[in-house]
């Protein structure tokens, strides 16, 4: 257990008597590289990638070992984060069902408690009309090149592999820091501040800028998971096939792996420039900053690359998640299991505020002073859709994508609904239209054999099997907070006037 140190008591404290004064709470950041796996930081026993700035803030803080998300893409994982709903209470299961008014988001709720909200990076979490209620201030991450889902599929594999990174600081995420340094630098903040800052690196394409390209070579990189492995589900199959990796070598695969690690050498960068903003301008003593990401990344691992909707490996689900906290432990570890839309009711708790609607995220701020997490956590993850649901489906789309589109459209069973639940030991992925899932984490980190029918693991995968069902139950249909009247409302009828359409006529005319 680290030893606490600062000065500012975590505001969890101060809940009972109502929010403390805006100048004792803590400012907020989150620090949000997009597709980031846990095991690619060194903190997290990456034995090849240097990631300093990652591990300072570990040791400076708090890093929980087993942080899993709730789903393996962009949207619908940040639709959970901001509301402490898995993806199958209100249906935010596609890309293209984010938060409305209606519903609730940790952002409005920070807001209304006085904070000023800003927003600098890609969306995928608020429907456009959710902005102005919610946030202060935003801007989209700038646009410095050509987009890679325009234009023609590229010939040969799609393996996303792509050359040209250009400039370290003409990248659209060290574009989009300056927007966060900004408001840093301001002499003049009556309110406390959260400032979230959903970047774009590692996510594919597979390239790196100047000074970070070629960092991590291909024939230095550990054995990754091997392709065509038995009992695995049909999209593994599938996307080999339509992407052509199955005309890619190991080497090939290897050099997406190595590439995908110059990115996050560059998003550790990143983080080290934010850093080192928060010391200049006197913020690294009243700022909580928290560093997860809101999914993860094949990079080669079973010969994929990129993510799949209904993809729920560990590689997919598990991000990192670490946190400084003005007044919290420091070098912590959690070794439980925890997940990302614990941030909301975190990032509440900070504030002195709460939400009011009902979530199953938990409140990490005791972890943050230096307890254990619960024992006896398991973390759920849902994916993929269903033929009978076509509004769900991601459309066809060109450039590195095209693949993607492709594959899902034309043959929808390749995408089919599943869920998982992941202990410290196991994993379980129940995909009723297709192959069941069972891991032993511990003696097979990447998941490579599984036991599902296996005689010695009935009583584990039954075990799993109820535990995944009465969460289903225990988290379905959660009704909204504001409740309707029951009464029938009261009828009143509007007067009718026999000769209204002639007198109505006699008045247009002047009559």
């Amino acid at each position: 257990m680290g030893a606490l140190s600062g000065p500012y008591p975590l505001a969890g404290a101060l809940l009972g008597s109502g929010p403390p004064p805006l100048s004792r709470r803590p400012n907020l950041i989150l620090y949000f590289p997009d597709e980031l796996r846990a095991d690619a930081l060194a903190c997290y026993g990456n034995p090849v990638v240097r990631t300093p700035n990652f591990d300072a803030l570990a040791k400076r803080g708090t890093r929980f070992a087993e942080c899993h998300v709730q789903n393996p893409v962009c949207a619908q994982s940040r639709c959970s984060m901001l509301t402490g709903w898995p993806t199958s209470v209100r249906g935010h299961r596609s890309l293209f069902y984010l938060l409305r008014q209606s519903e609730p988001n940790m952002f409005r709720y920070l807001k209304n408690a006085g904070y000023d909200i800003f927003w600098f990076g890609k969306n995928d979490a608020l429907a456009p009309e959710s902005f102005a209620d919610s946030v202060t201030e935003w801007a989209d991450a700038p646009r410095t090149g050509p987009s890679v889902l325009m234009g023609a599929r590229p010939a040969g594999p799609l393996t996303m592999l792509m050359p040209g990174g250009g400039d370290r600081r003409a990248n659209s995420d060290y574009l989009t820091l300056q927007n966060a340094i900004h408001i840093l630098e301001r002499k003049e903040q009556d309110r406390p501040f959260c400032i979230f800052l959903p970047l774009f690196q590692p996510h594919p394409p597979y390239r790196a800028p100047d000074g970070f390209a070629g960092t991590y070579k291909a024939n230095a990189i550990p054995a990754l998971v091997p392709p065509n492995l038995p009992k695995k589900p049909n999209f593994h199959r599938g996307i080999r096939k339509e992407y052509g990796l199955d005309a890619v070598d190991d080497a090939t695969m290897r050099q997406v792996r190595a590439t995908y690690y110059d990115q996050v050498a560059y998003t550790d960068w990143l983080l080290g420039e934010m850093l080192e903003a928060l010391e200049r301008t006197g913020h690294a003593q009243d700022t909580a900053l928290f560093v997860s990401s809101d999914h993860g990344d094949y990079a080669g691992d079973y010969g994929l690359v990129e993510k799949w909707p209904s993809g729920l490996e560990s590689c997919l689900t598990h991000v990192p998640l670490i946190a400084q906290v003005p007044g919290g432990a420091s070098g912590h570890v959690v070794e439980e299991m925890t997940e990302l839309f614990d941030i909301m009711p975190t990032f509440l708790d900070l504030a002195g505020t709460r939400a009011t609607h009902t979530h199953f995220a938990r409140n990490l701020t005791a972890q943050l002073q230096g307890a254990a997490g619960d024992a006896r956590r398991a973390a759920f993850s849902e994916g993929g859709y269903n033929i009978y649901e076509p509004q769900a489906f991601e459309p066809p789309r060109g450039g590195v994508y095209a693949g993607k589109g492709a594959l899902q459209n034309n043959d929808p069973a390749m995408i089919s609904r599943d869920a998982s639940i992941k202990t410290r030991h196991y994993t379980y992925i129940s995909r009723p239209a297709g192959q069941d899932e069972l891991y032993d984490r511990r003696n097979d980190p990447g998941e490579a054999r599984n036991l599902i029918d296996e005689s010695g693991m009935a009583s584990v995968r039954a075990d799993m099997q109820r535990r995944l069902l009465n969460w289903y139950i225990n988290t379905s249909g959660v009704p909204d907070e504001h409740r309707d009247e029951r009464g029938t409302p009261e009828f009143i009828p509007n007067p009718i006037f026999p000769d209204a359409l002639t007198r109505s006529t006699q008045l247009l005319d002047g009559m």
